[in-house]
């Protein structure tokens, strides 16, 4: 069905709008039953099914005035895409909610759905299914499924005498949300780095492969993160910061607002990298930045960290 290009959700009305978006949402070999009916069928061949959900509320997780509608597809899928990289699989099949406001021009839900598309590309991934509805605000919300060929890595086997290690860049978001803050559009590389993640969709299986022991996404902080690694797993983790090499846009932001930039990589999320553990060196691709010990707490060269260590909710 067609409406105008500048139609609101609301004057090109549900369903021909559904229609519209399923169209832009190809289905992988993995799917029986797609979009349109009371749900979805697939099927799995071996190995473990592995799902996750996630929200995203406008003004708390994105901003329209700071990313294109396409921009905030990309992250969305890319956070979902992302927790089950973190357990080692692979994403293959997504459905998501969307609440819009009646007066959201209908481009912009396609434009989402594009960039949402184009990110779950990445992986071979297909949007099975969803389902639209109004609100005084955008609200997104995604249920990913995914599926390990061998045993999910959880955030709760990490063991003394593990390596901490890293894969994907990390703190490049952070810096990016820090410049939008301020007003400011540059260094743009950061402030795309915010609008549009690139997750390392290649190095869950690898870790896992790997005999990762524990592992987890960087969505939230990495500080934060290695925190639940740490009290799922009962021990203690330091981090060290000469492990990160501190790039020159993180530099710049830093000088700009007065601050140090270790803060971005530190406490920084929405990068979607990759925090594990390992029983000794880690795959190509990945960085030890620091150790599992007895104990339960999370250090910074064996010390109290002070700075931001991620992103809290409520």
């Amino acid at each position: 069905m067609s409406f105008p290009a500048d139609a609101t959700v609301s004057e090109a009305g549900e369903f021909p709008l559904i229609e519209r978006l399923r169209d832009l949402f190809p289905q992988g070999e993995q799917v029986l039953v797609g979009p349109g009916d009371d749900a979805a069928v697939l099927r799995i061949r071996q190995g473990h099914v592995v799902v996750s959900t996630d929200v995203l509320v406008e003004n708390r997780h994105f901003r329209r005035d700071w990313a294109s509608a396409a921009d905030i597809g990309h992250r969305a899928a890319a956070a979902n895409l992302s927790d089950v990289n973190a357990m080692g699989g692979r994403a293959h099949s997504l459905t998501i909610g969307l609440a819009a406001p009646r007066d959201l021009p209908a481009q912009w839900a396609l434009d989402f759905a594009a960039g949402f598309a184009e990110e779950c590309a990445l992986v071979g991934a297909s949007v099975v299914g969803g389902d639209l509805t109004s609100a005084e605000e955008v609200v997104v919300a995604v249920t990913v499924i995914g599926s390990c060929l061998q045993s999910p890595v959880l955030r709760s086997g990490a063991r003394p005498g593990d390596v901490l290690a890293l894969a994907g860049r990390q703190g490049w978001a952070a810096g990016g949300l820090a410049v939008l803050g301020r007003g400011f559009r540059s260094p743009r590389i950061l402030v795309e780095a915010y609008r549009r993640p690139e997750p390392p969709y290649d190095e869950g299986a690898a870790a896992a492969e790997a005999g990762a022991t524990a592992m987890i996404d960087v969505s939230d902080g990495l500080l934060a993160e290695a925190r639940h690694l740490a009290e799922a797993s009962g021990v203690a983790i330091d981090v060290r910061r000469d492990a990160f090499e501190i790039p020159e846009p993180l530099h710049a932001v830093g000088a700009a607002l007065g601050a140090d930039p270790i803060q971005f990589i530190l406490g920084g999320g929405d990068d979607h990298a990759l925090l594990a553990t390992f029983p000794d060196a880690p795959p190509a691709g990945w960085l030890v930045i620091g150790s599992v010990t007895s104990g339960s707490a999370v250090t910074v060269d064996g010390a109290a960290y002070d700075g931001p260590t991620g992103w809290t909710h409520f």
